[in-house]
């Protein structure tokens, strides 16, 4: 067996294979041998039906049962043999096998990069300065307020406004791709909160409970960097039901329906504590990631392409589920799965890229994880719940996979802490930051 090996690109290798003649051969008269054992032709008894009529009939059928062992004798071998470890199933590609002559095919492999990682130290990154905003917490409490809220049926007769949550059934006519149409879907729609398709809650402005209509709206085009122009949908829209919403009062009454808080006055307390804590996770997490933005430009790699539609699988699944839970859809946010995977590419090409830098900071590092590491992990899960962290140390114990999951997890914070630990570092304000 002859086996050469080609750097296509640093992440991809042509692993090309010659089967010599002698060995196509043998399994050629193994694949007929079996095949004629159970032939059933039409004038013959099984396995008496002579060779070359079971040739003359069962050419393609051999051929796919030769080829297959074939690959299984000499693919992972040579892929062994030459240390090219595949992140995802080869692609094959072969000649067409026939009696006499070597059979070569090749097989496209994707690889991890080689990663040098020259630049960890001296990262630069601007840290947003805290500082507190009390209107975040009077919209909490508005949220909270709002969820409070009761829905009460308006009377026959009465029109949508802004405000108005709305029940409608709807679907979705795409011009000029009839596969991307819509079925009948029910839908809640809270008019004026301009969370679907802009153009979307204003038609339905003015319309009353029975009532349809139709109307044209844009669909954002899936690829911006694309010459494709944004699609026209058609929506055609029914009114169910028309409610509006009776908020409580702030008041002390409103503070106790949520278990430990006296008056209003405590609620607010509690609400500023939160926020600030909520603040500076953000500052912290956005701060990490501009951190690993400065790994990745100073550390430039090509990704595997699988190891990319993973990760923008992960991403659309996650969104779909988000949507999911409040009652809405992707064509309901003028999405669908092509052109969310145009739009958000380029970020989970960096979200790759970052992961694959951080395991080598890892590894670079030496870092491990102890067995305090793991239970301070634990202990920061259960958030002081005793009962809660008997669990879960039990289910992580009895889970290696989720264990190991949870160790990659604390060796990666530990390598954005040494990048940290070696960033020069500049705090600034907020409007400095966007203006940046």
């Amino acid at each position: 067996m002859q086996v050469h090996v080609e750097d296509i690109s640093s992440v991809q290798k042509k692993v090309t294979i010659e089967i010599p003649v002698a060995q196509v051969n043998e399994e050629i008269d193994k694949a007929y041998a079996a095949i004629q054992k159970k032939a059933k032709l039409q004038g013959f008894r099984p396995g008496k039906a002579p060779m070359q009529l079971i040739k003359r009939t069962y050419a393609d059928a051999m051929r796919d049962d030769v080829m297959r062992r074939l690959y299984q004798q000499t693919l992972y071998k040579a892929l062994d043999d030459h240390k090219v470890e595949p992140i995802d199933s080869p692609v094959i590609e072969s000649d067409i096998l026939e009696p006499g002559v070597p059979f070569k095919y090749s097989a496209l492999c994707e690889v991890m990069p080689q990663i040098l990682l020259n630049e960890y130290t001296g990262l630069v990154a601007n840290k947003e300065k805290f500082a507190p905003k009390p209107e975040n917490v009077d919209a909490e409490l508005k949220r909270m307020q709002e969820n409070m809220a009761q829905l009460i049926p308006l009377d026959e007769g009465a029109a949508i406004e802004n405000g108005h949550t709305v029940s409608v059934d709807y679907s979705i006519t795409v011009e000029g791709s009839p596969e991307e149409n819509s079925g009948n879907q029910s839908a809640e729609v809270e008019v004026g909160s301009n969370r679907l398709l802009p153009g979307f809650e204003e038609q339905l402005i003015g319309l009353k409970a029975g009532d349809s209509k139709e109307f044209t709206l844009d669909l954002p085009a899936g690829d911006e960097a694309s010459e494709e122009a944004a699609k026209k949908g058609i929506f055609s829209v029914t009114v169910k039901e028309i409610k509006r919403k009776e908020l409580p009062e702030l008041d002390n009454d409103f503070a106790q329906q949520f278990g430990e808080y006296d008056t209003i006055e405590d609620l607010r307390a509690k609400m500023v504590e939160y926020h600030e804590k909520h603040e500076k996770d953000r500052i912290e997490n956005e701060f990490k990631e501009r951190v690993i933005q400065d790994l990745i430009k100073r550390n430039p790699l090509d990704v595997p392409e699988s190891m990319v539609k993973r990760q923008l699988d992960h991403m659309f699944e996650n969104l779909k589920n988000r949507l999911k839970s409040q009652q809405m859809s992707l064509e309901m946010m003028g999405l669908d799965a092509e052109g969310f995977r145009a739009r958000f590419r380029d970020d989970a090409i960096d979200k790759v890229r970052g992961g694959l830098l951080l395991m080598a900071l890892v590894e670079k590092e030496n870092i491990s994880v102890s067995d305090e590491d793991l239970t301070a992990h634990y202990e920061k899960i259960a958030a002081g719940n005793a009962e809660m962290l008997d669990r879960i140390k039990e289910y992580y114990t009895a889970n290696p996979n989720a264990k190991n999951s949870i160790i990659s997890e604390i060796k990666e914070d530990k390598a954005i802490a040494i990048l940290i630990e070696n960033a020069v570092v500049t705090e600034v304000d907020a409007e400095q930051l966007k203006a940046a």
